[in-house]
C-alpha cells in the first residue's frame, strides 16, 4: 500500500469531522443575528410588547455567555462527542420548539434553550478540532476553516434572516436549524470516534460550575440593560457588580478550593492564552458591534432594506473567507503569528477610519465596499493566529477549558464592546445627519480599540508554523 492509499482513510475522516464542527459552528453564529431582520414580523405574529421584544435576542445571548465555561468542561469530563451531540439535540430541539410556538413566552423559553446548546456547541466544536488535528500547518488550515465558516454565519444571518423573512415567514429563521442538527449529528455518530475514556475522570467541579455560570449571566445581562438603560441605571450597576463579584469569588474558588477545578488556573500562565485572550477581549469589542452600527448606517442613513442590507454585506464575508481560510495558512508558516495579528489590528483600523467617512451621499462603492476589502482584510488576517495562540500549548485534557475561556472572552468582549460603543455613540437627534455623526464616532472608536489590539498581540511568544 502506497502512502498515499494509507493517507486517504485519514483525510477523509478529517474531511468529515471538520465538516461536522464547522455545521455546528455555522448554526450556532447564525443564530446570534439571524432572527434580527425577523424581529418586527415576529412582534406582530405573537404580540410582543417594545420591551419584551429584546428577550428574543437577549434570551439566547445570555444563555450561551453564562454557560460557556461549563460547556467547555463538560466536553473534557464527559466527553466530547458525548457533549455535540447533546448541544445538537438541544439546539435542534428548542429551534423546532421555536418555529412552531403560537405565543410569545415559549419562544423567549426555546431561545434560552438554543443557548445552552450553543454554549455546549461552541467550545466543544473547538476542542473536537484540535484533539483532531495536531500543532501545525494541518491544524492551522483547520482552524482557519472554522473561523471562516464563523464569520460566514455572522454575516449570513442577515441575508438569510431577511429572505426566509420576506418570503417565507419569520418561523424559518427557526426551523433552518433541524435538518443542519440533524445531518450533523449523523455524521457525528458515524464518523466521530468517541473518546477514549480515561483511568479516571475527574468530576465536574459545581460550585465553580454554578459561580461562573451565574457570574457570567448576570454580568452578560448588565451589559444588555446598560446597551438599553445607560451605565448609571439600578439594574445595570447591581448586575454588572453582583457579576464581577462572583466571578471573583468563582476564581478564589478555583485557585483554592476545587479538587478538579472548572478553570484550570494553570493554563493562564501559558503567555500565548493568557495575552491571546486580552487580545480576543479587544478584537471581539471591536468586530462584532461592527455588525451592528453598519447595518443601521446602511438602512437609517443610506435607505437600504434589509435584503439590500444583506446582500450589501457579502464583500465582507468573502474577503474574510479568501484571507482567513486561503492565505493565513500559507502566511501562517511565513510570518510570525503575533505580527499577523498586530498587521491585521492595523489593517482593520485603517478600515474602519475610512469606514467612519460615511456621508449621506455616499454611493455603495466608495461608502461601504472599499471600506469593507480594508477591514475585512485585516479581520481576516487576525482571526485564525488569534484562535490558534489561545489554543497553543494546551494539555489534552484542558482543551475544552480552554476553548470555553476563548469563547467566553469573544462573547463577552462583544457584548461589552456594544454596551460600551453605543454610550459613547449615542444620537443627538433622529435625523439622519445626527445618526450618521453618531455611526461614524463609533468607528472611529473601533478603529482605536484595533490599534490596542495590535499592542497587545506583540506581547505574544513568537509562533510560526512548521511544514507539514
Amino acid at each position: 500500500m502506497t502512502t498515499t492509499e494509507r493517507e486517504r482513510p485519514r483525510r477523509t475522516s478529517e474531511a468529515i469531522t471538520l465538516s461536522v464542527v464547522c455545521a455546528a459552528q455555522f448554526m450556532v453564529v447564525l443564530d446570534i443575528s439571524v432572527v434580527n431582520v425577523a424581529l418586527p414580523s415576529i412582534k406582530d405574529s405573537l404580540g410582543f410588547d417594545d420591551s419584551g421584544l429584546q428577550w428574543v435576542v437577549n434570551a439566547y445571548a445570555l444563555t450561551f455567555a453564562g454557560f460557556l465555561l461549563l460547556g467547555g468542561r463538560l466536553a473534557d469530563l464527559a466527553g466530547r462527542r458525548r457533549v455535540l451531540l447533546i448541544g445538537l439535540a438541544a439546539f435542534s430541539a428548542a429551534s423546532l420548539a421555536g418555529g412552531l410556538v403560537d405565543s410569545a413566552g415559549p419562544l423567549v423559553i426555546a431561545r434560552a434553550v438554543q443557548g445552552l446548546g450553543a454554549a455546549l456547541l461552541a467550545p466543544t466544536t473547538l476542542t473536537i478540532l484540535t484533539a483532531s488535528f495536531p500543532e501545525g500547518p494541518r491544524r492551522t488550515r483547520a482552524l482557519a476553516t472554522w473561523t471562516a465558516v464563523g464569520i460566514a454565519g455572522g454575516t449570513a444571518g442577515n441575508l438569510v434572516g431577511g429572505l426566509l423573512t420576506e418570503y417565507l415567514s419569520w418561523r424559518s429563521t427557526l426551523l433552518i436549524n433541524v435538518p443542519i442538527g440533524l445531518a450533523a449529528a449523523v455524521l457525528t455518530v458515524r464518523y466521530i470516534t468517541a473518546d477514549k475514556p480515561a483511568p479516571s475522570r475527574p468530576r465536574l467541579d459545581v460550585s465553580g460550575a454554578v459561580l461562573a455560570t451565574a457570574g457570567l449571566g448576570i454580568l452578560a445581562y448588565g451589559i444588555t440593560q446598560a446597551a438599553s438603560d445607560g451605565w448609571g441605571a439600578r439594574a445595570t450597576t447591581l448586575s454588572i457588580v453582583a457579576g464581577v463579584l462572583l466571578l471573583m469569588v468563582f476564581v478564589l474558588v478555583e485557585a483554592r478550593l476545587a479538587k478538579s477545578p472548572l478553570i484550570p488556573l494553570r493554563i493562564f500562565g501559558n503567555r500565548s492564552v493568557s495575552a491571546g485572550n486580552v487580545a480576543m477581549l479587544f478584537a471581539g469589542a471591536c468586530l462584532n458591534p461592527m455588525w451592528y452600527f453598519l447595518t443601521l448606517a446602511m438602512q437609517n442613513v443610506l435607505g437600504y432594506s434589509p435584503v439590500q442590507t444583506g446582500l450589501a454585506f457579502l464583500p465582507h464575508t468573502i474577503v474574510a473567507i479568501a484571507i482567513g481560510a486561503g492565505a493565513t495558512p500559507w502566511l501562517m508558516r511565513r510570518i510570525d503569528g503575533r505580527v499577523l495579528i498586530a498587521g491585521g489590528s492595523l489593517l482593520a483600523a485603517a478600515g474602519f477610519w475610512w469606514q467612519a467617512q460615511l456621508t449621506i451621499g455616499s454611493g455603495y462603492i466608495m461608502g461601504i465596499l472599499l471600506p469593507a476589502i480594508v477591514f475585512s482584510l485585516g479581520s481576516g488576517m487576525l482571526n485564525t493566529p488569534i484562535t490558534a495562540a489561545v489554543n497553543s500549548g494546551i494539555a489534552p485534557e484542558d482543551a475544552g477549558a480552554a476553548s470555553g475561556v476563548m469563547n467566553t472572552t469573544k462573547q463577552v468582549g462583544g457584548a461589552l464592546g456594544l454596551a460600551v460603543l453605543i454610550t459613547y455613540a449615542a444620537a443627538s437627534g433622529s435625523d439622519k445627519a445626527d445618526l450618521l455623526d453618531a455611526y461614524n464616532r463609533a468607528f472611529y472608536a473601533i478603529a482605536a480599540i484595533m490599534i490596542v489590539t495590535a499592542a497587545v498581540a506583540l506581547t505574544l511568544p513568537a509562533h510560526r508554523d512548521h511544514a507539514d
